[in-house]
């Protein structure tokens, strides 16, 4: 756990910003792909003669992937470094992003999802471990936030230009163009140095043990890391149960068509970046627990009330309000985690929460799709509220360190 300490430093420096912007567009890449399968999937399937569930195992595949290369990076990049480990986990989504353009079967199709998962999954967790120890304790959550802003901008940019790219020239083009990001964000890390707590604080053979074990220290850390994956897996399972059913919850309720779900979808979308950036700007000033706390109860009514909307224009409003409490907690976790473990399990204790999280969030849209065959979308959706009231109770077994200097 790291101790308390005094950070003198207010503004970040040249080096901060550009670890920043390397690691925003690397897991905006990681938002944009999560879209792009979606949007993929009909034209695939007509392509290359794929059976419904064949289609479905893609998406399933990539986050298989993502949670596997979740698991391997976040070691790596407490062995060999936060910058080096997102190179290699950027350089392999993007020639197995291009391979996927190259597609002529199945099998060849789910290898390369599946390796190009591998390769997203490296991004959260070691991103947010670059950005915590860069920027200055003060402003710590605000600058994770932000890489999960970036994450949110590239969720955007596939909502809105994958069905034109498509339609365009095709489903091959896409995952052809949907690799150029990962190169952007491999020139932006090119000159990038490791960040100066990792310098000091490296050791040989990875510290002297596997970075994993710090997750369950002690007692207090136990209970930490158990908390912190429970709220992983609410937040992913809110958004991924939110993002898949969404479209198909504005068809059914208003009779939407797909082009105007997706314009609601996108209001959504902004209003999850918006809450992002007021839930880093809330948790530096107030405290890490009060922010989650405050944010939790707003998921919890915002919800509900989403659930029970009958009016198309106050819904588009709502989707914006939910869309904030929602998903906004989602960059805090990057400074909530940095400043529970220390630097010699700081990536590992990232991703492995977070993609473990993943894992389970992962099943939203199987659940959401039981639910709502009995009871109906807005019961599934209204289901969240218990879900994050369970967040609330979790924050009592994780500390509050704001301001704290990370070990």
């Amino acid at each position: 756990m790291a101790e308390q300490g005094q950070d003198t430093a207010v503004k970040p420096d040249t080096y901060a910003r550009k670890a920043l912007v390397a690691s925003a567009v690397g897991y905006g890449v990681d938002g944009m792909d999560n879209l792009t399968i979606g949007f993929a999937l009909a034209a695939i399937s007509a392509d290359l003669t794929l059976s419904k569930p064949q289609a479905g195992s893609l998406a399933t595949l990539t986050l298989i992937g993502a949670v596997v290369g979740g698991l391997l990076f976040g070691v790596l990049g407490d062995y060999f470094g936060r910058v080096r480990t997102l190179t290699w986990s950027i350089v392999l989504f993007a020639v197995f992003t291009g391979l996927t353009a190259l597609a002529q079967s199945y099998w060849d199709l789910s290898l390369y999802r599946f390796i190009a998962g591998i390769g997203l999954g490296g991004e959260f967790g070691v991103g947010m471990a670059l950005v915590a120890e860069a920027w200055p304790a003060k402003l710590r959550a605000r600058a994770t936030s932000w890489v999960g802003i970036g994450g949110q901008a590239g969720v955007l940019i596939g909502t809105l230009a994958a069905g034109p790219i498509i339609e365009a020239w095709g489903w091959r083009a896409l995952f052809g163009l949907g690799a150029i990001p990962a190169v952007i964000a491999f020139f932006l890390r090119a000159n990038l140095k490791e960040p100066e707590k990792y310098r000091k604080a490296h050791r040989p053979k990875g510290f002297g043990g596997f970075p994993i074990r710090l997750l369950f220290a002690d007692a207090q850390t136990t209970r930490a890391s158990i908390a912190l994956l429970v709220l992983c897996s609410v937040q992913t399972f809110g958004y991924y149960g939110i993002m898949t059913w969404l479209p198909s919850f504005l068809a059914d309720k208003f009779g939407f068509s797909l082009t105007k779900s997706g314009v609601w979808t996108a209001v959504t979308i902004i209003g999850m970046a918006a809450g992002m950036y007021v839930f880093g700007n809330l948790a530096d000033r107030v405290g890490r627990r009060p922010a989650f706390w405050i944010f939790q109860a707003g998921a919890i009514v915002s919800v509900i009330v989403y659930s029970q909307l009958t009016d198309p224009n106050v819904l588009l409003v709502w989707g914006a309000v939910m869309g904030v409490f929602v998903n906004g907690m989602l960059g805090g976790y990057g400074a909530l985690m940095a400043e529970l473990y220390p630097t010699a399990a700081r990536a590992t204790a990232e991703n492995t929460l977070f993609n473990l999280g993943r894992a389970v969030g992962g099943l939203a849209p199987i659940v959401f799709g039981v639910i709502a065959g009995g009871a109906g979308l807005g019961t599934a959706i209204a289901f969240l509220a218990v879900l994050y009231a369970l967040d609330m109770v979790m924050m009592f077994l994780i500390p509050d360190r704001r301001g704290h200097e990370l070990t």
